[in-house]
């Protein structure tokens, strides 16, 4: 019993992480331009605090990146929101591929709102943060891996939608090869000197590209590590 109450105070937080701080979040994702109700409610269930480092869980609602080792981030949640929203907006997902899973926070918003994800991390501990973390959330419906998401995951696609949390310099084909027809691809693209991040909704044969906003994202590698 002590052990389940421990759990579920960690779950919902106190202080800088309670929930209250948790509405205070939501509502500035309002302002920004949020709307799919969904997402709103998923971002608000999901306790960003526990895949962050106690030493900074007092930014854990703050709409911001936070460090989380290996020189990898965890998204500012408008940038979670905005991605999220915009694969959903064609429709319901039933098969998701996740490239660039890092600690699981992406992961955890999106498979409520899916069949079944498929995420790939190519950072062993980060990997293992990531297992860790949707375990203690009691989410099963995501099958993460570690290993090279740069080029997909070919064996199960199609999918109806792709998440990139990792910037190549052009879209990669591969990915564009792995969406079903009406699937839609968000990736952000570009350098150092910017990114855009763009929404690509395949039509067949067509791929139509759309810009959703400017953002900041470490760069997609190939290769996997093991630290």
């Amino acid at each position: 019993m002590e052990a389940k109450q421990e759990t579920k105070l960690n779950l919902d937080g106190i202080g800088m992480t309670s929930r209250r701080t948790r509405e205070r979040l939501i509502a500035g994702l309002e302002r920004k331009g949020i709307r799919n109700s969904a997402v709103l409610d998923v971002m608000r269930a999901t306790p960003r605090h526990i895949f962050i480092e106690e030493a900074f869980s007092h930014l854990a609602y703050e709409d911001r990146p936070v460090n989380i080792g290996y020189k990898q981030t965890i998204s500012q949640p408008y940038v979670v929101a905005r991605m999220t929203e915009a694969v959903l907006r064609d429709g319901p997902l039933d098969k998701v591929l996740e490239i660039g899973a890092g600690c699981g926070y992406q992961t955890a918003v999106i498979a409520p709102l899916a069949g079944m994800v498929y995420s790939i991390e190519r950072i062993k501990p980060l990997h293992d943060k990531a297992v860790a973390n949707l375990r203690l959330l009691g989410i099963d419906n995501v099958e993460l891996m570690h290993g090279d998401g740069s080029r997909g995951h070919p064996e199960q696609s199609p999918f109806d939608a792709i998440i990139v949390a990792a910037a190549p310099l052009g879209v990669p084909r591969e990915l564009l090869a792995q969406l079903a027809d009406g699937g839609r691809l968000v990736i952000p693209v570009g350098g150092p000197a910017g990114q855009e991040l763009r929404l690509i909704t395949r039509r067949g044969e067509q791929f139509h590209s759309q810009m959703l906003d400017h953002v900041r994202f470490v760069p997609l590698l190939q290769g996997q590590l093991r630290f």
